[in-house]
């Protein structure tokens, strides 16, 4: 380990907490969210548009283009732009909202998030900003004009980028303390003639006074010699410097009510002033130099084909840009970001791979936000606001009065899911650990925390609707961050444990709903999986048993297990949980075979629809919910067994009293000396068939991973007839046909990362068990036959190849998108996509979905470390 990497690991070891105190913890949107949502009809998107935005303070969070704030959002620092043509000037991404987009809601601008250390000491940011006026009303007409059967029109289709017309603005952060950050802007003409930009890097204070009428202090940004002065009771003084003498303007981070409401009780000079200012003139900034939001105003020509730059920094000393120490932070940062990623990328990995593998985690770090949610005081409104409808004191989340959230929380996507979803957490964190197992722990456990974790034990789902229920994959998570981190915190592993514990609990209660062992839950994750929607009240008496609800838990028993055994050598009581969760283990997998999910014609697991009236209906659509039983599998040793005398002693009476229960524990194999025993909910003979479909290209395999629905319905639709009502299911490769779950997600066919990766791993877990006795064809048909090792292996290249060039120089998760694939200046800034097309892998959905598609990063490491299994 070099000098350069040692400073980032000693960050991390020593200072961590003080030097992420600043970080891009500002969202992308902050419109359109539940939490701003006061309305009686709960329409988030009718309730705060995106043309709020401008003009309307925010009541719990902030957004922003490139913006930092400090681990409390006191005070943000954020770019704003303008080509001298729009309407307004670019203080956010635009995108449609639910109601507009044919898909839903969309971000339809270009940003990436290039590069981050862990503790933030160094990153980059990219945008593309046209020259020419911004097409707001063109993408809202045509994306209006299409149905859910054609594309989405993004912004590249519009001509917005015609001749190069754009400018490419990339910042770079450098820490040279804990509370000196210094910037460089440089913007890229790429056009053929010169052009005019205004740049505003500006500070802004989160509202928090006008929601109370108590509230004792008043924050303010003042001038001092051309510097923004602002000051905090609890952040001090920090000031944002910026050279070539810029104008200073100021306003209050307030909302024009004559504006929004045409009111005459609003500020002089409300949030929007600084804009007013620019664009029309207008008297809407402070002649007295003092607010809540203040900016540098810059005026530039950049030539054609050239790039300038500007030089910022922003500090607790007022240090300037003039002396060295300003470019030195910003070299030594790099340079350190370098190293730490040299050491952190397998020396196998070419440089292709180690790209990725850095803008991927890039994406996870970028994709912290603070996220700010008091559920009661939001329910029951605040002192200085109006009362909000009754309506609500029965209606969205009110059963959450409990939730108060303060944190700083991975995001799935900044823009489009501003919000943290328990089981995508999970994910988050297995990538996060690679880089900060530290902050991946204090992620899992914060969702287990009194103010989350509500007092019945559920863990939140997402904030539109707290109450939902996502796959429980926390406890698959915490133990592979445990081993990621090197198997040594026995403390997060025991809290984590403790916690879940009522989390299990709550689901053996509330989604056993007969209590034999066979789970219900909803969507679970799969939106649109089914004929019917699984989180409704079903359209006829009954209830619908589910094979993916059934096999998370009986994954969720054996992580359990996994974590009792770790805890019992340790602490022996843990021998007594161990022996909790390998029984309820075997009532489950009991239950499963039981339970008419298992279609033994097909070689296939499906739901299963059970009528009051004692009919059964299976829902046979070959998709992952069939797929997911084969998550549920782990192995138990002669070692494990010596080091935990009790629990072996009931293990070997249950195995001899309840034979029948203890089917799923009776395969047996010795390899190397070690005698080791398998659980699985799937039997290597179901294990085969169900592969048989898996690995089938005119089935469930595509070129980049397995589909969520094989291919094979394209041509032989599923079809459902119930309550005089049809349903169908069939294959979409692409972007959802319907609307259902908002149409902006679809489990119909598209290949999705992170249950490809669960099936990745737990064919390693087979694979260690069987070894190179277990050979099964891959593809299928095709005559060769492949370890289960090689077949993880398999999949996972298939996976990457989403993001690598093929021979042609093409990524396929690009798709279609010319500049993308064609323009050198675009191809290698990746995005990391929701999901992919079931067919060519192009990306789909939200496009910066770092969040669990960024356990690409983790793919790559296993790939060279032979970890893959």
């Amino acid at each position: 380990m070099t000098q350069a990497n040692d400073a980032e690991q000693l960050r991390l070891a020593d200072e961590a907490r003080e030097w992420k105190r600043w970080g891009p913890y500002v969202s992308e949107r902050a419109w359109g969210t539940v939490r701003e949502d006061y309305s009686a009809d709960g329409d988030p998107w009718e309730s705060f548009p995106h043309d709020h935005a401008r003009s309307r303070a925010y009541r719990w969070s902030e957004d922003g283009l490139g913006a930092l704030c400090d681990d409390a959002q006191h005070l943000c620092l954020a770019f704003a732009f303008w080509n001298g043509r729009d309407p307004i000037i670019k203080e956010r991404i635009f995108g449609l909202n639910g109601h507009e987009g044919n898909h839903g809601e969309d971000a339809k601008e270009y940003w990436w998030y290039l590069d981050s250390t862990p503790t933030h000491s160094w990153m980059r940011w990219r945008y593309v900003y046209p020259q020419r006026e911004f097409p707001y009303q063109q993408l809202l007409d045509e994306n209006h004009r299409r149905g859910h059967l054609d594309a989405e029109y993004e912004l590249v289709d519009t001509g917005v980028f015609d001749d190069d017309r754009y400018f490419e603005i990339t910042i770079d952060y450098a820490k040279a303390d804990i509370d000196d950050i210094c910037m460089r802007m440089t913007i890229r003409n790429a056009g053929p003639e010169d052009a005019p930009l205004h740049v505003l890097p500006t500070l802004y204070f989160r509202n928090t006074w006008s929601w109370d009428p108590l509230a004792s202090y008043r924050p303010a940004i003042v001038d001092d010699n051309g510097r923004l002065v602002a000051v905090h009771p609890e952040l001090g003084r920090m000031v944002l410097v910026g050279g070539d003498s810029p104008r200073r303007l100021f306003c209050e981070n307030e909302s024009n009510a004559r504006r929004l409401w045409g009111t005459e009780s609003s500020p002089a000079y409300p949030k929007d002033g600084i804009g007013d200012h620019i664009l029309h003139g207008a008297p809407t900034v402070n002649p007295e130099a003092r607010g809540t939001k203040a900016a540098l105003w810059h005026e530039l020509m950049v030539p054609a084909g050239a790039s300038v730059e500007l030089a910022l920094r922003f500090s607790s000393t007022g240090a300037g840009v003039d002396d060295g120490t300003w470019q030195r932070a910003l070299i030594d940062r790099e340079r350190e970001a370098d190293d730490f990623f040299h050491t952190l990328t397998p020396a196998s990995a070419n440089e292709e791979e180690a790209m990725v593998l850095r803008q991927a985690l890039a994406g996870m770090l970028w994709s912290k936000q603070f996220y700010h949610y008091d559920v009661e005081r939001w329910l029951d409104g605040d002192p200085a606001g109006p009362i909000p409808p009754a309506v609500r004191r029965s209606g969205r989340n009110s059963s959450w009065r409990h939730l108060n959230n303060h944190d700083i929380i991975s995001m799935p996507d900044k823009w489009e899911y501003p919000w943290y979803a328990s089981w995508d957490l999970g994910f988050h964190c297995v990538a996060l650990a690679r880089v900060d197992p530290v902050f991946a722990k204090e992620q899992l456990v914060l969702l287990c925390r009194e103010w989350y974790m509500h007092p019945n034990g559920q863990l939140p789902a997402y904030e539109w609707s707290l109450g939902d229920v996502n796959p429980p994959v926390h406890a698959w998570a915490a133990l592979r961050v445990f081993e990621i981190d090197g198997s040594k915190d026995l403390l997060f592993l025991e809290r984590i444990f403790q916690k879940l514990t009522l989390n299990f609990t709550w689901w053996v209660n509330r989604k056993d709903y007969d209590g034999n062992n066979v789970f219900e839950g909803g969507f679970l994750g799969l939106d649109n999986i089914g004929p019917i929607d699984r989180s409704a009240t079903l359209p006829v008496a009954g209830r619908l048993q589910q094979s993916d609800g059934t096999a998370w838990m009986a994954l969720y028993c054996l992580d359990m297990l996994q974590i009792a055994i770790v805890l019992a050598e340790h602490d022996t009581a843990y021998q007594d949980m161990a022996t909790k969760f390998f029984e309820h283990f075997a009532y489950i997998a009991t239950a499963l075979h039981e339970s008419g999910l298992w279609d033994d014609h097909d070689g296939f697991y499906y739901d299963l629809l059970l009528l009051d009236g004692g009919a059964r209906i299976p829902l046979k659509v070959q998709s992952l919910v069939g797929v997911l039983p084969i998550a549920a599998t782990t192995t138990l040793t002669d070692q494990m067994l010596e080091r935990m005398p009790w629990f072996a002693e009931h293990y070997r009476w249950f195995l001899e009293h309840r034979p029948h229960f203890a089917m799923d524990a009776t395969n047996a194999n010795s390899r190397d000396g070690i005698e080791s025993r398998l659980l699985a909910i799937v039997s290597p003979e179901r294990l085969r068939r169900i592969l048989a479909h898996v690995l089938d290209e005119e089935g469930m395999l595509s070129p980049h991973g397995i589909r969520s629905v094989s291919a094979r319905h394209r041509d032989q639709p599923f079809e459902l007839d119930l309550a005089a009502a049809r349903s169908i299911v069939d294959y979409e490769p692409a972007e959802s046909t319907s609307g259902l779950f908002g149409g902006n997600s679809n489990w119909r066919g598209p290949v999705w990362f992170p249950v490809n990766y669960v099936v990745i791993e737990a064919l390693g877990r087979y694979a260690r068990f069987f070894g190179d006795d277990f050979r099964v064809e891959c593809p299928a048909r095709s005559g060769q036959l492949l370890t289960l090792d090689e077949v993880a292996r398999e999949l996972g290249r298939r996976l990457l190849s989403l993001f690598f060039d093929d021979d042609q120089g093409h990524r396929a998760a690009f798709g279609d998108a010319t500049r993308f694939q064609n323009d050198a200046r675009w191809h290698d800034q990746l995005l990391f996509y929701e999901y992919f097309n079931g067919d060519t892998g192009k990306g789909l959905g939200a496009s910066h979905q770092t969040g669990w598609t960024g356990l690409v990063a983790d793919l790559i490491i296993r790939r060279h470390t032979n970890a893959m299994t």
